[in-house]
């Protein structure tokens, strides 16, 4: 995987934890 995208899916899954 790429560490772009890694970075991206982390972040998204911190925002989405974040305003649930």
């Amino acid at each position: 995987m790429n560490i772009a995208v890694i970075g991206l899916g982390y972040v998204g899954l911190s925002h989405a934890l974040l305003f649930s």
